[in-house]
């Protein structure tokens, strides 16, 4: 098999079929590394920027390690750098500015930023972060951005004329960055669009805000689409147009209900499959994973099946989310080895976009 997504495959890979392994982005941060936070911002503390950095880099490389260790085969640095998906690129793109946080449910906040005046790409957001990464890092590294359709929605829109021309805006913004990081030598690229299941008929938007994105891109980067829990029934099949390789979806939350969406039509894109719920404080066993697995195989061949979590585990104990990722990684492993000897066997169609 080639194409973009084999580049992910080890060398030394011990069975004949592949089921790429990734996270979704973020996950726990070392409890040190909060308490770092808190000092660098306490304006009383003895703790500058170079002390923070510092403390950035060894959380990074702590976590690089983790995921390694459980084997997952395309990387992250779980996000160790950021706060939340949309205030962390809104402090760093132009015409954005925060205004204080506004209460989202129960006593949960999120400080909303505005969009002041027209955005504007300044000095790059997630290079250095991934550089540091690939550096310290001996598996593929995968870069995840929030996509623009989130980040327009999810701001008070204050500067266009609805929020369809604020996400073009972003579009060609997150586009400005992504070839930096090319440039750079990331590969994997994942465009986070929480908000697109949620909200029903602006699939289009995203699409034309996706072919901005990926204008130019160089053939071998692998882009995948990460869309959080929603009715995937508003969105399907009209995302098969999507210029993405790989859509990675949360379908363990619904306990894969959702599932039946993608039967009809054929489901034609590469699969990120969540294998493991994000929201149980326990790590699911091995033997509960491959059933998940073997759901999956339901819906697209191996070929075309990559195996996560439903969304990012930063919210969980760490202890959990290493447990979740291990068992992750040695259920894929063992459905290979299955799929190998035809002990398991894919039933979804073999049509299909493979790659």
């Amino acid at each position: 098999m080639t194409g973009p997504r084999e580049q992910f495959r080890p060398p030394d890979h011990p069975n004949d079929h592949f089921l790429l392994t990734t996270v979704v982005g973020s996950y726990p941060k070392p409890t040190w590394q909060d308490r770092a936070r808190e000092l660098f911002e306490d304006p009383d503390a003895d703790f500058d920027r170079q002390a923070w950095e510092e403390a950035n880099d060894d959380a990074a490389r702590l976590i690089v390690d983790e995921h390694e260790r459980a084997g997952i085969d395309a990387v992250t640095d779980g996000e160790m750098r950021r706060t939340e998906m949309v205030e962390f690129f809104a402090d760093r793109i132009e015409g954005y500015e925060r205004n204080g946080r506004v209460k989202v449910w129960g006593h949960n906040y999120f400080d909303k930023p505005s969009v002041h005046r027209e955005v504007e790409y300044g000095d790059s957001w997630l290079v250095d972060e991934y550089e540091f990464t690939s550096g310290v890092a001996t598996h593929p590294v995968k870069v995840p951005i929030t996509g623009p359709y989130t980040l327009a929605s999810w701001a008070f829109n204050e500067a266009y004329e609805d929020d369809a021309a604020l996400a073009v805006a972003l579009a060609d913004v997150v586009n400005a960055e992504i070839e930096q990081l090319v440039d750079a030598g990331a590969r994997y690229i994942q465009i986070d669009e929480a908000a697109l299941a949620t909200t029903p008929e602006d699939h289009a938007i995203v699409g034309d805000c996706l072919e901005r994105i990926v204008d130019g891109l160089p053939e071998d980067v692998y882009v995948g689409l990460h869309v959080c829990y929603g009715d995937y029934s508003r969105i399907y099949p009209e995302i098969l147009e999507f210029p993405v390789d790989e859509f990675d979806l949360e379908l363990n939350n619904g306990d894969y209900d959702q599932l039946e969406v993608f039967r009809e039509p054929t489901f034609t894109k590469n699969l990120g499959f969540g294998a493991v719920d994000v929201h149980t404080a326990e790590a699911e066993s091995v033997a509960e994973i491959k059933a998940n697995i073997r759901r999956a195989l339901e819906i697209v061949p191996p070929e075309r099946l990559t195996i996560s979590p439903d969304c990012g585990i930063k919210l969980l104990p760490r202890e959990v989310a290493y447990g979740k990722l291990e068992n992750m990684v040695q259920a894929a492993r063992e459905i290979e080895a299955e799929l190998d000897d035809g002990t398991v066997e894919a039933t979804a169609p073999a049509s299909g976009a493979a790659d």
